[in-house]
C-alpha cells in the first residue's frame, strides 16, 4: 500500500518563492522554456538569511549569478529576457536600503522597453521588533512606507509580502505578468526580512509544474476589414517596424510581407534588424537617428503602417516627420494603448499573427505598390549605402580612426552570429543610421530608456543567453565610467564577451547637442580645469584600458587603422573576456556619418545674451513651426 502524498510543505517562504519560480515555464508556438533561468543575488542583511538561505538550499534547482552592483545586474537580466525573446528570464534579489533603490533604473529600463525581470528586494521588518532597522528609512506621516516604494512607479506588478501565505497569490500574479506580451516589464516582490524567514505550511499545488502559455492574440475581423482597405487605398505606404516585431519573432512573417507588397519598411531602434540590410524592402532606421532614405519617405507617406512601435519622440522627429497633410496611421500592436496613437486605426493583436492575416488579405487581392513607388525608395537606397561606404573608408592605415570607421571595420569582420549591444552616447545614431543588421537579433541597443551603464552588464545576459555567439559590447568613455563592475562577473564566470571602448575625452553626443543648442558644450569634454577656469585644459590622463586589465580583462590597444583591424580580429577569435580599446579621431576634418536627417525637439532658452543661444533659438522657432499633433 503507497504511503499518502503529502499535502503540505513545511518552507520558509524564500525557500518556498525559490521552489516555485524552479517550476514555473512558458510555452509559444509548441516550445517550453523556463521562466525564471537564474537568480543574480548581492547579499546583506536584508537578504542573507532568506533567500541567500533558500538558494544555499535549492543548489543547482535554481542556479546563482554573483553581481557587483545591483542596477547592473537588472540590465545583465534584460539582456538575458531580450536575447531570450522575452519567453525567459532572471530574477534579482538585494538587500534592504541602497541595495533595493540601486534597482530603479534597471527597473524603468526593463519596464519601459517591456522587457520581463523579477526583483527581490529585502524589506524592512514586517513585524517591527526593531524600529528603525539598520537602512530603514523613516517616513515620519506614515508607518507602511519603505524605500522599495520608489519600485512602484517603475513595476509593471508590485506586492509586499508582509506574510508567508500572501506569496501565494502574490507570486501567481507576478508570474501572469512576467508572461504576459501585453504587460511584462519589471515584477517587484518586497521581501520583509523577517518573513523571508518565517516557516509555513505550504499546500503541495503550490510548487506543481505551471506553464503559462504566451499567447498569440489575433486580430478583430472588422479592424482587419479596416486595415485592409487602408492599405489598399494608400498611394505612398510606409512601414514602422518596432521591437514588437522582435517580441514576436515576426521577422519572417515581415519579409515575406515586404516581399509581396513592396512596401518599404524602416525601423525604430528597437526594430533595427526586422529585415535584413539587403532586404529590398529595407530603408533603414527612421527618424532623428534616421537614414536620408526613410526620412524622404516618411514625409510623403499618406499612410503609416507602425508594427509594434511606441512612436517615441525619435521616430517622429517630435511630431514634424510625417509631413504628407493627408497622413494616416494604422498601427499593429499587442497593447491598445499603443495601438491607438497618433489617432491610428488600431489592428490590436500580436504583430505576427497579425502580419500574416494582413498579408493573406492583400495576397488574395493582388495588391502590391505601383512599380514608380518601388524604383524610387530601391535607387535612394542605394544612394544611402554609398553614403554608408564613404562613412566606413578608411585610408591611411596608420592614421587614428574615426567612430564611424570603427563601425565599418567591424561591418567587414562580423558574420549573422555577432550580436552587438549599445544603449548611450553618440554611437545609437551611427549604429542605426549606418549598421548593416545580418541577423534579428544582432542589432541590440537600448534606446527606450538610453541608459548609460547598460552595455557591458548586458552583454554578459546576452552571451548567458547566445554562449555560441561573439557579444560585443561597445562604448564610450562617459559610459564606461558609469558601470565597469560587471567585467569582473564577465572574468569570474569566463564569459567570453568583447568590449570596444572608444575612447573621445568626454560626452561626446551631449557635446553636439550642447552646441546646437548654444549652451557651447559647457560640462561634455573630461579634461582639467584651464586658466579661465572651465573645463579647457589637458584631457584628463585617465587610463581605462588599464582600468579594464585591473579587473580581470585581457585589453588590446589599438592606435591605428591597421592596429584596430587586428584587434577586433583576434577579439573576435578569443574565449575569455576581451577589452579592445581604442582612442577615436573627433576633428571635423575627418569625414563621418552623415548628419541628422530629422529634427529633434530639445527646447532653447527663450531669452540669452550669448549670440550662440540667440541664434540657436531662431532655429528652433523655425523647426517647431513644423510640429504637428495627428488627430
Amino acid at each position: 500500500m503507497t504511503a499518502p502524498r503529502p499535502t503540505t510543505r513545511r518552507l520558509t517562504t524564500a525557500q518556498a518563492l525559490i521552489a516555485f519560480l524552479a517550476r514555473q515555464y512558458t510555452e509559444r508556438d509548441g516550445r517550453r522554456h523556463r521562466l525564471v533561468e537564474a537568480t543574480w543575488g548581492i547579499f546583506g542583511h536584508g537578504n542573507v538569511a532568506g533567500i541567500g538561505q533558500a538558494l544555499v538550499e535549492a543548489g543547482p534547482v535554481m542556479p546563482y549569478l554573483q553581481g557587483r552592483s545591483e542596477q547592473a545586474m537588472v540590465h545583465a537580466a534584460v539582456g538575458y529576457a531580450r536575447q531570450s525573446g522575452r519567453l525567459s528570464a532572471h530574477a534579482v534579489t538585494t538587500s534592504i536600503g541602497p541595495g533595493a533603490t540601486n534597482l530603479v533604473t534597471g527597473a524603468a529600463l526593463a519596464t519601459v522597453n517591456h522587457l520581463p525581470v523579477l526583483l527581490l528586494p529585502g524589506d524592512t521588518f514586517a513585524t517591527r521588533p526593531a524600529d528603525p532597522v539598520l537602512q530603514q528609512l523613516e517616513v515620519p506621516h506614515t508607518g507602511d512606507v519603505s524605500v522599495n516604494d520608489c519600485l512602484r512607479p517603475v513595476s509593471r506588478y508590485f506586492d509586499r509580502i508582509t506574510r508567508p501565505e500572501a506569496l501565494i497569490p502574490a507570486a501567481l500574479q507576478a508570474m501572469r505578468t512576467l508572461s504576459d506580451p501585453a504587460d511584462t516589464g519589471a515584477v517587484t516582490l518586497a521581501l520583509p526580512q523577517d518573513v523571508q524567514a518565517e516557516a509555513y505550511d505550504w499546500p503541495a499545488e503550490f510548487f506543481a509544474t505551471r506553464v503559462w502559455h504566451v499567447r498569440r492574440a489575433g486580430p478583430d475581423a472588422h479592424e482587419l476589414e479596416r486595415a485592409v482597405r487602408a492599405v489598399r487605398t494608400a498611394r505612398r505606404p510606409l512601414i514602422v517596424a518596432g521591437g514588437g516585431v522582435h517580441h514576436s519573432a515576426a521577422e519572417e512573417t515581415l519579409a515575406a510581407f515586404a516581399a509581396s507588397t513592396r512596401i518599404p519598411v524602416a525601423s525604430t531602434q528597437a526594430g533595427k534588424g526586422s529585415l535584413r540590410h539587403d532586404h529590398p524592402a529595407d530603408v533603414g532606421g527612421i527618424g532623428h537617428t534616421g537614414t536620408a532614405t526613410a526620412d524622404a519617405l516618411a514625409r510623403e507617406a499618406d499612410l503609416v503602417i507602425g508594427i509594434g512601435t511606441r512612436y517615441t519622440d525619435f521616430t517622429t522627429a517630435s511630431g514634424t516627420l510625417f509631413a504628407d497633410p493627408a497622413v494616416r496611421f494604422l498601427n499593429l500592436n499587442i497593447t491598445g494603448f499603443d495601438a491607438h496613437k497618433l489617432a491610428a486605426l488600431p489592428l490590436v493583436a500580436d504583430a505576427r499573427t497579425a502580419l500574416e492575416a494582413l498579408g493573406e488579405a492583400l495576397a488574395a487581392r493582388g495588391h502590391r505598390v505601383d512599380a514608380a513607388y518601388e524604383s524610387e525608395y530601391t535607387d535612394a537606397k542605394a544612394q544611402w549605402e554609398r553614403r554608408v561606404d564613404a562613412a566606413f573608408a578608411t585610408g591611411d592605415p596608420d592614421a587614428r580612426p574615426t567612430q564611424a570607421q570603427v563601425l565599418g571595420l567591424l561591418d567587414e569582420l562580423v558574420t549573422e552570429d555577432d550580436i552587438l549591444i549599445n544603449a548611450a552616447g553618440s554611437l545609437p545614431g551611427d549604429l542605426h543610421k549606418l549598421w548593416r543588421a545580418r541577423s534579428p537579433h544582432q542589432y541590440h541597443v537600448e534606446y527606450g530608456y538610453s541608459c548609460m551603464g547598460y552595455e557591458i552588464p548586458a552583454a554578459l545576459g546576452v552571451q548567458l543567453a547566445a554562449a555560441d555567439r561573439p557579444v560585443w559590447a561597445l562604448v564610450g568613455d562617459g559610459t564606461y565610467l558609469m558601470n565597469p563592475t560587471e567585467i569582473v562577473t564577465a572574468v569570474q564566470e569566463n564569459l567570453p564577451v568583447k568590449l570596444v571602448i572608444l575612447q573621445n575625452h568626454g560626452y561626446a553626443s551631449i557635446g553636439g547637442l550642447s552646441e546646437s543648442v548654444g549652451s557651447e558644450r559647457f560640462g561634455t569634454a573630461y579634461r582639467q580645469r584651464g586658466a579661465d577656469g572651465a573645463f579647457t585644459g589637458a584631457p584628463l590622463p585617465v587610463d581605462l584600458a588599464a582600468n579594464a586589465a585591473s579587473l580581470g580583462m585581457r585589453v588590446l590597444r589599438a592606435g591605428s587603422v591597421a592596429e584596430l583591424r587586428q584587434a577586433l580580429t583576434e577579439a573576435r577569435a578569443a574565449d575569455r573576456p576581451t577589452c579592445v580599446y581604442v582612442e577615436t579621431e573627433t576633428a571635423d576634418t575627418v569625414s563621418g556619418p552623415p548628419p541628422a536627417q530629422a529634427w529633434w525637439d530639445v527646447p532653447v532658452a527663450e531669452t540669452a545674451t550669448r549670440p550662440s543661444a540667440v541664434e540657436a533659438r531662431k532655429e528652433y522657432d523655425r523647426q517647431i513651426a513644423a510640429r504637428r499633433r495627428h488627430l
